[in-house]
């Protein structure tokens, strides 16, 4: 047969290849309750549909005749294939060698899933373990010199990750522990997932040790530290629902920036006249609610799939479906600052409509925002330097289809900032809506004070002027002046946001945005 000695020594090749860094490294890894690399390849891609570039890539040692006697697989195994029928390009780090570590001399590899992924305009999914891709300091004896980070004009391991940014979406999974630059590649990327038994930091415990803090890796960086500090977007259970999670979150995405969300057919909807959601909002503006119960009842039932929920908690951010149009939903959250804007808050706004911006999703904003958080902690935080940035992020998403429900507060400057400004927004509220340059609850007592002192009865005044200022404020009497464009019934809401998904339909382009995302 042709070939054939040639074509045994490929498959010996590739045989040794997929030893990854022997039986007792893997056992090792099961041991800590962790897959390899292809193992988590094999489970999360479609059956057959891989196809590994840079398998053969690697250490080789010969004896003196030339013969192979050894081979230790470079880092990471990546390749093209489909997930739910969807073409991807997918890397994984495998931890067997070198704790993930990558040897400085293949760098090519530790890039080419960026490059293919750029080239073809597919999805990019990263499965991260270890240093992800970054050398060690073994490095500097493998090599005989030390690495200069950037090298010379700068390098593409640098480089292309941020520029797949820009042009597909890329989702992120860690996987156990994660260091240095894979917890850099971990969070950028458009959506990141981490396991309940992954950590994520710029350094380890070791590393840590020496400036004096014990810590180990859960303490240090698991999964309710990086996602309350927004390292990370969703944690899930084990690598089987993080797998579960990235399917899911392929089938919102379009395949790259210059192309639209996919449409899934409407799912059968008798009743879009919900009368429930009259009593979703109490007539107590005290009394707080649950905005995700209404979120569920207004999109395509079980769409939404909500993000960073962990960060930011007084902004609500997700991806759901409305007649089938994939969305950017935002919403306040009145159990967390009454839905003030903080400033991780207003962090999470901006990236979220830059997403949207980024992948033409049409968004829909349910409001209920009693203004910017107040207070020394705030100032500290910065909070309106971000909100300023939150107000630019939202003053330049003209181009998005955007969609705004009042369902309660909007007050003061953040407040004002729930749509784009200029006719390309639609805007409704419900009767339970409240808005003014401020809440009456302390704006009295600022605006009235002369007032208040000199009366006999200063609480009685008070009182007094807050009723006299609660009826001018109704929202009918905005609408009389058309400073609303339309009041509505609680219960068309959703009727009202499926002619909006078929408005949006009409003006989504599929041209790539004027400006560059940053994670």
């Amino acid at each position: 047969m042709a070939w054939e000695k040639a074509c045994e020594e490929l498959a010996r090749r590739t045989a040794r290849a997929r030893e990854m860094g022997g039986a007792e490294r893997v056992a090792r890894q099961h041991a800590a309750g962790r897959l390899t690399v292809r193992e988590r390849l094999e489970r999360l891609l479609d059956p057959g549909s891989f196809q590994e570039i840079g398998a053969l890539a690697g250490q080789a040692r010969y004896d003196e005749n030339g013969e192979l006697v050894g081979f230790t697989p470079a880092n990471p195994v990546l390749g093209l294939a489909r997930i739910g029928g969807l073409d991807v390009v997918v890397s994984g780090d495998d931890f067997t060698l070198r704790g993930g570590s990558a040897d400085a001399s293949l760098r090519e590899k530790a890039v080419m899933a960026e490059r293919l992924a750029l080239r073809f305009r597919l999805p990019l999914v990263r499965l991260i373990e270890g240093s992800g891709g970054g050398g060690s300091v073994k490095t500097i004896e493998t090599t005989g010199r030390a690495n200069l980070p950037g090298g010379v004009g700068g390098e593409d391991t640098f480089a292309l990750p941020i520029a797949a940014l820009q042009e597909v979406p890329v989702i992120a999974l860690g996987l156990g522990p994660v260091a240095g630059l894979g917890a850099v590649r971990l969070a950028a990327s458009h959506v990141s997932i981490m396991t309940e038994n992954a950590a994520v930091f710029v350094a380890g415990p070791p590393v840590v040790a020496r400036l004096g803090r014990s810590v180990d890796n859960t303490t240090l960086g698991g999964p309710e530290i990086a996602a309350r500090a927004g390292t990370v977007d969703l944690v899930a259970e084990d690598e089987e629902a993080a797998f579960a999670l990235t399917r899911r979150l392929l089938t919102y995405f379009p395949p790259h920036a210059a192309a639209l969300p996919p449409e899934t057919a409407p799912a059968a909807d008798p009743a879009p006249y919900l009368p429930a959601l009259r009593e979703g909002v109490p007539e107590d503006p005290r009394r707080v609610y649950d905005m995700r119960r209404l979120i569920g009842l207004l999109v395509d039932a079980g769409s939404f799939l909500e993000l960073a929920r962990a960060f930011g908690r007084s902004v609500i951010a997700g991806l759901a479906r409305i007649d089938g149009l994939p969305v950017m939903l935002l919403a306040g959250d009145p159990y967390h600052y009454g839905g003030a804007w903080t400033a991780e808050s207003a962090e999470k706004i901006i990236r979220f409509v830059d997403l949207a911006r980024l992948f033409h999703f049409p968004v829909v904003h349910l409001v209920d925002c009693p203004g910017f958080m107040i207070g020394p902690e705030a100032e500290r935080a910065g909070t309106v330097r971000r909100g300023a940035r939150a107000w630019a992020a939202i003053a330049e998403a003209v181009e998005i289809p955007w969609c705004t429900v009042i369902i309660r507060n909007a007050f003061g400057v953040a407040g004002a900032l729930h749509q784009p400004p200029g006719p390309g927004a639609l805007r409704f509220a419900w009767p339970s809506a409240r808005w003014g340059s401020l809440p009456l609850e302390g704006g009295v007592e600022a605006a009235y004070r002369a007032e208040i002192e000199a009366a006999p009865d200063p609480e009685a005044k008070r009182a007094e002027i807050a009723a006299r200022l609660e009826r001018l404020r109704s929202p009918f009497r905005t609408a009389e002046a058309f400073w609303i464009e339309e009041i509505i019934d609680p219960a068309e809401t959703r009727a009202r946001l499926i002619g909006f998904a078929r408005l949006a339909r009409r003006v989504l382009t599929p041209t790539p945005p004027r400006y560059r995302f940053r994670p």
